[in-house]
């Protein structure tokens, strides 16, 4: 029986057996969110790094004009990096260029991840591609879906998220064993609406102070995206369709 399990932060990954294993990593406030964003404009590779340190000595070895550096810490754009929301991104031509994107949670939580058998990025909007993928290719593998937090606490935000992914997977054809947390993040999503979870969050309300309610609101449309997102050889890359 396939096993379904939620980490409510990317520090619970330490303590985690990740051999053979699927880990989706979540981070819907913005990291994930805008990785995929990204690739759904037609980005070539989103690279997550560490810090900005780490992106720019990526960047180096890339040729200027194919690539483009985004990222933030504690909430703050980088000096010298695009904004890293998702609708700020897509106002840059992203096609065919490399997104070096550094964030304070949401690409350490993909670093974190690489030890498991397959890694993917999710968001709300393109949870149910993702779930679809996974239970194509995965069928017999537990699963970890894996919420960034922040910085060691708990998200509204990412638990929403890993609910909506957990109710896919309870609506799917097949039997799976779900952890308490799966179960609790799915009860979260079946009762409460996406655009108020996200809204009512504290980066949520961080957001709204800052005049970016279009980026939350972006953020909080469930299934409005196809593209699957995977992290192959430390880059996420999408996923052809089947």
């Amino acid at each position: 029986m396939q096993k379904i399990h939620v980490l409510l932060t990317k520090e619970e990954l330490d303590t985690q057996r990740l051999d053979g294993r699927v880990a989706i990593v979540l981070d819907v406030l913005f990291a994930t969110t805008s990785a995929l964003a990204a690739l759904q404009a037609g980005a070539r590779a989103v690279i997550p790094a560490l810090d900005a340190a780490h992106a720019r000595s990526i960047a180096a070895g890339l040729e200027p004009s194919s690539t483009i550096l985004s990222g933030e810490l504690d909430a703050e754009t980088l000096p010298g990096f695009a904004h890293p929301t998702p609708l700020a991104l897509l106002r840059h031509d992203l096609r065919e260029r490399t997104l070096i994107y550094s964030t304070t949670n949401g690409t350490v939580a993909l670093h974190k991840a690489q030890a498991a058998a397959r890694v993917y990025a999710a968001s709300l909007r393109n949870a149910r591609a993702t779930i679809e993928h996974v239970l194509r290719e995965h069928a017999h593998s537990t699963v970890l879906v894996v919420c960034a937090g922040s910085s060691g606490q708990f998200n509204l935000e990412d638990f929403y998220g890993a609910g909506l992914l957990v109710s896919c997977l309870q609506q799917a054809p097949g039997a799976r064993s779900f952890s308490d947390a799966a179960l609790a993040a799915a009860a979260l999503h079946q009762g409460s609406d996406a655009l108020r979870s996200l809204r009512d969050s504290r980066v949520g309300r961080l957001m709204t102070s800052r005049h970016l309610d279009a980026e939350v609101e972006y953020a909080a449309q469930p299934h409005a995206d196809d593209v699957v997102a995977r992290l192959v050889d430390g880059r996420l890359v999408r996923v052809p369709s089947p």
